[in-house]
């Protein structure tokens, strides 16, 4: 049986934006042995429990509403868009479950900068560099990011126990600041030393968050398709070992 991973939608205020962004997030679930569930964000949060509860891992996608600043503590920046109450609500209901259940985590764009303000860290709200790290789909591979080599993301990517070098798509103008609870950076930007992805710093729990969109390049890009094919197999050890631990 294909593990189900909880995708909450992109945007609720945003219905174009969600409506053509969600799609390839679950193309690549589906593409990577997975089963995509989607988390509307109209649903009530006991509803949203439910459904969580039988999923086996989260894709927290990306949007196009902000973190709202209040929630790390800081003055909101005159370049920061709306926050999505609804998507906050859904992106909380899942992180919870999937922190008590030690469920698999992958967060991109958004969903790196959600999960860290839901460990407490803060993020800058709009990034200032000679990087264009918003072109979105005017360019293929924007810049390129450093990987630790000694991390889950390098693992994941088939990457060498050195620092590597690796082309990524670009469409966010916030990045995290200071790494939440548990969190660790693992990439950066090598131009400007923005950071480009988390990790749980926790071995027994499969936590990963990338700023760049593998959704989109998953046809055609390697690391990207390992990515996903990644959090479904966390999800299948994850399925595995929770029914093997409740059936005793």
């Amino acid at each position: 049986m294909k593990p189900k991973i909880a995708i909450p939608e992109p945007c609720s205020y945003d219905r174009a934006y969600s409506d053509r962004a969600l799609p390839s997030y679950l193309q690549a679930v589906q593409d990577a042995g997975g089963e995509a569930v989607v988390v509307s964000l109209e649903w009530p949060p006991d509803e949203i429990a439910r459904r969580i509860n039988e999923c086996s891992a989260v894709l927290l996608t990306g949007s196009t509403a902000d973190v709202d600043p209040q929630k790390y503590g800081a003055e909101r920046d005159a370049k920061t868009a709306p926050s999505d109450p609804l998507r906050d609500t859904a992106d909380e209901l899942l992180l919870q479950d999937a922190y008590n259940m030690r469920k698999p985590i992958l967060g991109i764009c958004y969903g790196l900068q959600t999960l860290n303000v839901w460990r407490t860290g803060t993020l800058v709200q709009h990034i200032e560099s000679k990087v264009e790290h918003s072109p979105g789909r005017k360019v293929g591979m924007a810049h390129q990011v450093a990987i630790e080599g000694n991390s889950l993301l390098a693992r994941e990517i088939g990457q060498s126990e050195e620092e590597s070098l690796v082309a990524v798509n670009s469409s966010h103008h916030q990045a995290a600041k200071d790494p939440g609870d548990g969190l660790r950076v693992v990439a950066r930007c090598p131009e400007d030393g923005v950071i480009e992805a988390l990790e749980g710093t926790d071995p027994g729990h499969y936590v990963l968050a990338v700023q760049w969109h593998p959704e989109k390049d998953f046809a055609k890009d390697v690391p990207s398709q390992r990515l996903f094919q990644g959090l479904v197999k966390a999800a299948e050890k994850w399925d595995s070992s929770y029914h093997k631990s409740s059936s005793h």
